[in-house]
């Protein structure tokens, strides 16, 4: 067998507790599809699916290595991502926030837009860039094929991670719905991603280059 199951697991609930997280593709896959529809959600969605593919493409090329060989592109990417996660917290709890259930009103843009959205958002994304470059290393077992153990493991990282999106942009016109009229919880949603983004910036922030 090319990977452990005890690895297969391990990766299957890493990523799912990472998607279940609120980040940069919920917020912006139920942004949109809160606001221009459930297509247009799918839409992005396949943008997202593409990110993690080139993820896991750089990845299989040596992005750990790179990262390890280079520690200022892990900087980089760790500080963009903390400022990012930062400045989405900041929209959710500032006074006058909204949260990602209840965006305010865009206009509508072409699927091409849409997909590409969707794929930036994802490449920008800190916490996938942690999970390939950091943590996925770790379930590598040198003595057996290298591309192929990154083929399979990131292969179940983008079935969880495409599985757990896909549901927010279909339950995300239904959520908005229940809780429009339900302004309390509304506020309490907003208050718990807010803080959840908030302490994903500042661990991501103090976090250090693993060892290679």
């Amino acid at each position: 067998m090319i990977v452990s199951w005890t690895a297969l697991a391990a990766v299957a609930l890493i990523e799912l507790g990472m998607a279940v997280t609120p980040g940069p593709n919920m917020v912006h896959l139920a942004s949109r599809s809160v606001s221009q529809g459930t297509r247009a959600g799918l839409i992005a969605l396949g943008g997202t699916a593409v990110g993690f593919v080139a993820y896991l493409v750089a990845a299989a090329f040596g992005l750990a290595a790179l990262f390890a060989a280079v520690p200022a592109a892990f900087l980089v990417v760790k500080v963009a991502g903390a400022v990012y996660l930062g400045y989405l917290a900041w929209q959710m709890l500032r006074p006058g926030g909204r949260s990602v259930f209840d965006p305010a009103a865009v206009p509508p843009v072409r699927p091409a837009r849409l997909f590409g959205a969707g794929l930036v958002t994802n490449l920008l994304n800190p916490k996938i860039a942690v999970l390939y470059a950091a943590l996925l290393p770790q379930f590598i077992d040198p003595a057996r094929p290298v591309w192929a153990q990154f083929l399979v493991l990131g292969g179940v990282q983008i079935v969880v991670g495409v599985a757990v999106n896909g549901l927010v942009v279909l339950l995300a016109g239904r959520l908005a719905r229940f809780l429009r009229g339900r302004p309390r919880a509304m506020r309490v949603q907003r208050v718990v991603s807010g803080s959840v983004l908030g302490a994903l910036a500042v661990r991501l922030a103090v976090e250090r280059q693993p060892a290679t």
